[in-house]
């Protein structure tokens, strides 16, 4: 199978599946002598991990499947710093309930990619997803967790990267409150629409049913510059490492589809002197000009789908000998009734990883 490595210079290979021994990344180009804390790696696999609480209060809005999620560092890393080396990160399966999905060996789960992965491959792994479960995100936030180290390294404590819920189960945030965001279980930026978010997941989860959501995501302290012009913009590197994530559909950068409404004057971003800077008045371009950054906060929202598995029936087909055939589908198992909370790290992952890609094209870019 091809298409597991992200990045051209800093660069992320994932292997592994939802119900197989282990899962895991193999990362390249993390310049040596790089410092490298596995603690700060598991704090960022903890957030992602199902079975995790915030603040004590279990999350309605995910599986019930419960993994560690350890991370071991297998190579590349000596005295806590990297070694200029393949980084190899493992994550072990400790709880898979594979005969939850035997009834699914010849069954098509509707919105899943169980269709495809049989037309393309002739054969796929119908425990949980095989590859294509949301449960391989686990070694994208490893190697993300990496990204983010370095990157705090290169550009100091004035870099950050903060993803959060803006609206889930057609619930909106009435503010951004940072500080609410590991307050709640949704992870949202209002505490007050997080509540509202939480009841109404409840009573989907209830009625055996799914929701969808919006995820944001602020990356600051970027200088201008990064991104290469044409066919690898910055904005293209971002919206092609979040659209890989499974479950995400669409994404949008600043102001995203409203610029289609607004006149050239309301959308541009006016530039002014501050100090010895330019600084913009606004930000509709979301941090970005001429797909490379431009000093200002970087800012994009991704539309995340209603979770595929259902406890409803539906109508699907099975497979018997070569031919097709019209069935009712109930799926079992544990399943996530929103996936918005624990793709909020995934997010900040992939954005990491982008950024520190573009920062070693950028060095070697000019004098």
């Amino acid at each position: 199978m091809s298409g597991s490595t992200f990045g051209k210079i800093f660069r992320a290979t994932t292997f592994g599946e939802s119900h197989g021994v282990a899962l895991g990344v193999v990362i390249d180009g993390v310049p040596a002598g790089t410092k490298i804390d596995v603690q700060k790696i598991q704090e960022r696999l903890d957030r992602r991990r199902p079975g995790a609480k915030i603040n004590g209060k279990a999350n309605a809005a995910v599986t019930a499947r419960s993994e560690a999620d350890k991370a071991e560092i297998l190579s590349g890393v000596f005295e806590e710093k990297a070694e200029g080396t393949p980084i190899a990160i493992e994550i072990r399966n400790t709880s898979q309930h594979s005969n939850d999905y035997a009834n699914l060996k010849d069954t098509f789960r509707p919105g899943h990619a169980d269709y495809t992965y049989w037309e393309k491959y002739g054969f796929r792994d119908y425990r949980g997803g095989g590859r294509a479960s949301g449960r391989e995100t686990c070694a994208r936030v490893a190697a993300g967790a990496v990204a983010l180290q370095f990157l705090e390294q290169a550009f100091g404590k004035k870099f950050s990267v903060t993803a959060y819920t803006l609206r889930a189960a057609g619930i909106s945030c009435n503010k951004i409150d940072l500080k609410a965001i590991e307050q709640n279980p949704l992870r949202a930026a209002d505490l007050d629409a997080a509540r509202a978010m939480q009841e109404k997941i409840e009573a989907l989860r209830a009625a055996g049913d799914s929701a969808g959501g919006i995820v944001e995501c602020q990356i600051k302290g970027v200088p201008a510059g990064l991104g290469e012009p044409v066919f690898e913009k910055l904005d293209a590197a971002l919206a092609a490492a979040m659209l890989s994530i499974g479950a995400v559909k669409g994404i949008e950068f600043g102001a995203g589809f409203s610029v289609a409404d607004l006149t050239g004057t309301q959308n541009n971003d006016e530039i002014k002197v501050k100090g010895s800077k330019a600084k913009f008045t606004t930000n509709n371009a979301g941090g970005l000009l001429g797909g490379m950054s431009n000093g200002d906060t970087i800012i994009f929202r991704v539309a995340v789908k209603p979770v595929p598995s259902v406890f409803a029936e539906q109508k699907t087909v099975k497979r018997k000998g070569d031919k097709f055939e019209e069935t009712n589908l109930k799926i079992q198992g544990r399943h996530d009734v929103c996936l918005c909370p624990r793709i909020v790290p995934v997010v900040e992952a992939m954005a990491a990883l982008v950024i520190a890609d573009a920062l070693l094209q950028q060095r070697a870019a000019r004098l």
